[in-house]
């Protein structure tokens, strides 16, 4: 099972939170089927959807577009502030690598867009925000959104590791963010030390990448761990929440549908399953 650690400098001027998400990324390739390209681009977007969720209060319900003009399309995750996200990329056939080094590439191929973020509190007026696409790369796209639209300067890295045969090998990332208080001597120190920070795909692929993770952003400054959370991909469709979405086509569409296709397919374009609704299953809908 994959972890958020939520931990907090000893002085309060810094918080951090730390993930594994290597199952998150590796389920969301084998039931989406994503080349190289594909799988890093959604994987770094939903690590950076739960990176957000876990910055969020109460049961709240987070969906992130990645829009782009370029190879990819569009990438969509929603991610619950109980661990859960789920994540599909429009182009799932996107393979471009770096020729002399087989870098996977991901921001050049990105296009022009927007980073729109949707936050639903319960409550009928989710809050929406759209930021540019500062460089495709996710990471920089999201660290843009959380200074610009939350106020809250903030620091991410994320990244998808693939082994040599393009499965998921690692995945995970990092957010500091600074917290009000922090004196400018403390932040020095802090940007300083995350600019001479090395790769996070290096960091990534240490032998407890999460370890690795915690001592490169304190480095001598004393942190406590708040929390220890598990977070995984997850889809929370259904037969039920399906038979819903066919009711609200209407009869006409309902016995048009029974009488020329004698029946209902429908895949779940979040995770893939398949729900079969039979020619029986959309008359008793009908009559209902």
């Amino acid at each position: 099972m994959d972890k958020l650690i939520k931990s907090i400098s000893t002085s309060g001027a810094f918080r951090a939170y730390v993930l594994d998400s290597t199952e998150t990324v590796r389920t969301a390739q084998e039931k989406h089927q994503t080349l190289s390209s594909s799988t890093v681009a959604l994987g770094r977007t939903l690590i950076a959807n739960q990176i957000l969720a876990a910055n969020q209060k109460g049961d709240s319900k987070i969906t992130i577009k990645v829009i782009g003009d370029s190879s990819f399309g569009h990438i969509i995750s929603v991610a619950d502030t109980k661990g859960h996200v789920k994540g599909y990329i429009q182009n799932t056939g996107v393979d471009i690598k770096k020729t002399a080094t087989g870098e996977v590439l991901v921001g050049p191929f990105m296009g022009n867009g927007h980073f729109v973020t949707i936050i639903d509190y319960g409550t009928g007026n989710p809050y929406t925000s759209t930021t540019p696409l500062i460089s495709g790369e996710i990471g920089e796209d999201l660290a843009y959104y959380m200074t610009e639209s939350e106020q809250t300067p903030s620091a991410v890295g994320l990244n998808v590791l693939l082994d040599e045969n393009d499965k998921v090998k690692v995945a995970g990332g990092f957010m500091v963010q600074v917290l009000p208080g922090a004196s400018e001597e403390e932040i020095s120190r802090y940007e300083k030390r995350l600019q001479e920070m090395p790769a996070i795909s290096s960091l990534l692929d240490s032998e407890n990448h999460t370890n690795a993770l915690l001592t490169a952003i304190y480095g001598d400054d004393a942190f406590k761990v708040l929390s220890e959370e598990a977070i995984g991909f997850a889809c929370d469709c259904s037969h039920e929440r399906f038979e819903s979405a066919l009711i609200t086509l209407g009869k006409a569409e309902l016995k048009a549908m029974a009488k020329e296709d004698h029946g209902a397919e429908i895949t779940c374009q979040f995770c893939g399953s398949h729900y079969h609704f039979t020619e029986n299953d959309l008359e008793e809908l009908i009559n209902d």
